[in-house]
């Protein structure tokens, strides 16, 4: 289970965070290609798929809503199987495609796109600190994430973050749904 808070930036307030948090020599590279059926049968069930490549290798994700935050389902992936999933639709883990059929897709699914992060975290007292910069689709935003353990704590953290750097709270998105809105729009 992930709990998180989230809110978009300005690149001013992205930049002041920054500063006062971290360094630009410690942000890590990360790119999310996203998946659905050509109908976005999994967006209409809120959830999403994904692989993501890091340095460390390539790991398929989906996630699913599930109470106060999201279910996620991990797996590793080889090139070559993740090549079978950019061309063919085709997932190779038992695990993986059990998940999967609980939503009963009726189309295969195929790649939508890229989105490429740099990524800053640090840990504070009461959670997990993100900053991200993020290049989809024509598009580059910048995001604050907030990773907890509980929710309500979580919350009020969050909140105290927010007012600390006197940054609006604004109704935010996660980068999936921010992604495939942009891509319903370019279809």
């Amino acid at each position: 289970m992930e709990i998180e808070f989230k809110n978009l930036l300005t690149a001013d307030e992205y930049k002041q965070l920054m500063q006062v948090y971290g360094k630009q020599d410690e942000t890590i590279w990360q790119a999310n290609d996203y998946f659905d059926t050509p109908t976005f049968e999994l967006r209409q069930h809120g959830a999403a798929l994904r692989i993501r490549q890091k340095k460390e290798g390539l790991v398929l994700t989906l996630k699913e809503p599930k109470d106060d935050g999201l279910l996620e389902t991990h797996v590793s992936l080889s090139e070559a199987e993740a090549e079978e999933l950019f061309k063919y639709g085709l997932i190779r883990s038992d695990a993986m495609n059990e998940q999967l059929s609980r939503f009963k897709l009726t189309a295969s699914l195929e790649h939508l796109g890229r989105l490429e992060t740099t990524r800053f975290e640090t840990k504070l007292n009461d959670g997990l600190l993100v900053l991200d910069q993020s290049h989809y689709l024509g598009v580059t935003d910048y995001e604050l994430e907030f990773e907890v353990q509980t929710f309500e704590q979580g919350q009020l953290a969050f909140t105290q973050l927010l007012e600390k750097h006197q940054i609006p709270r604004r109704e935010t998105k996660n980068k999936i749904v921010r992604f495939m809105e942009r891509k319903a729009v370019s279809r």
